[in-house]
């Protein structure tokens, strides 16, 4: 991975410390956001006056509510946390109007504001979005771009209108995808890339030298939201649509397929990204488990061999490619 947009990414930079920081109000609910909410905590120039997140949820074999993780966030630096069920209660408004932000900053909230909501700010809603809009709108951008073999994604920062993501942007960054790099390590990278955009928005919101630019609609795209079922691989495609498959469902939902050991069970295998062989696949058919080819486990595709570092077997731990073949293919060296 690597950051290709110019210009600083030190937050520290921006910001005329001589004006009144700006009152913002932070929406957002997972890691993604947690990331944002740290570095924007850092930012003189503005003063974060409450989180929003969403209910804490059961979790776990206990069931017991856990906070998200921007709650734990707001809560260490002593931030006061709320979490409404909607905002469709009159008094839920009234309550975010009262704190009277200059602006929202929103990422990954999980709940979709009402007009009532993003008319509060005196200045700007905005959105950290993970993905160089017009492209990827929508719940999954970081798994559709890996998924479809883009090269560069990045953070947009919008005005957040009613639509799915189609505000005017002010603050645009990108990031090249590495050919294997996964949803996993881009979400972290660009979680801290939104951070640093924002912070770069609220430093024009300050000055007021800042410029909307509109998307084009023409251009859009859309990344829906993913499901578990997505993760099933069909070996009898080409390797690079495979790998990028891999990519795109790790670490959530998880790639997988279904193998016959040689006793005749079947086995459901969760698949970790790995690396195209330049080897072409031999003539078996695709989806053969091969056994171990320099240090990994290779399967065979429509037209070359997978090398995975490790497959785990559900409800199993995982296992690297020599644990792999001498337990269930029963090759020990």
């Amino acid at each position: 991975m690597e950051e290709i947009a110019n210009g600083t990414s030190s937050p520290e930079s921006w910001g005329a410390v001589a004006l009144k920081p700006l009152r913002v109000v932070f929406m957002g609910t997972p890691d993604f956001a947690a990331e944002a909410l740290e570095i924007l905590l850092k930012f003189d120039a503005a003063q974060v006056v409450a989180a929003y997140t969403q209910p804490d949820r059961p979790c776990g074999r206990g069931r017991q509510c856990t906070p998200s993780a921007v709650k734990r966030v707001a809560l260490e630096h002593g931030i006061p946390v709320l979490q409404p069920v909607n905002f469709k209660d009159p008094a839920d408004v009234a309550e975010l109007a009262a704190l009277a932000p200059d602006v929202l900053v929103v990422a990954a909230y999980g709940l979709i504001l009402p007009q009532s909501v993003l008319d509060i700010p005196a200045i700007l809603p905005l959105n950290i979005h993970a993905s160089l809009l017009p492209h990827w709108r929508g719940a999954a951008p970081i798994q559709r771009a890996v998924e479809n073999g883009d090269v560069v994604t990045g953070i947009s920062i919008m005005k957040m209108e009613a639509g799915l993501d189609t505000g005017p942007v002010m603050v645009q960054r990108a990031l090249r995808i590495g050919h294997n790099d996964h949803a996993g390590t881009i979400h972290d990278e660009l979680a801290k890339l939104g951070g640093i955009c924002i912070c770069e928005a609220l430093a024009r919101l300050q000055t007021g030298a800042y410029d909307l630019k509109p998307q084009d609609d023409a251009l859009a795209t859309y990344a829906k939201k993913l499901e578990k079922k997505e993760g099933e691989i069909d070996w009898n495609r080409p390797a690079e649509a495979i790998h990028n498959q891999i990519r795109a469902m790790y670490p959530w939902p998880g790639a997988f397929f279904d193998w016959t050991n040689p006793d005749g069970k079947v086995l459901r295998l969760l698949v970790t990204p790995g690396e195209i062989s330049e080897e072409s696949a031999p003539k078996v058919a695709p989806g053969t488990v091969l056994g171990e080819m320099d240090g990994k486990l290779a399967i065979t595709t429509a037209d070359r061999i997978y090398l995975t570092p490790e497959v785990k077997p559900q409800g199993k731990k995982g296992m690297d490619a020599t644990a792999f073949t001498c337990g269930y293919m029963k090759e020990c060296k």
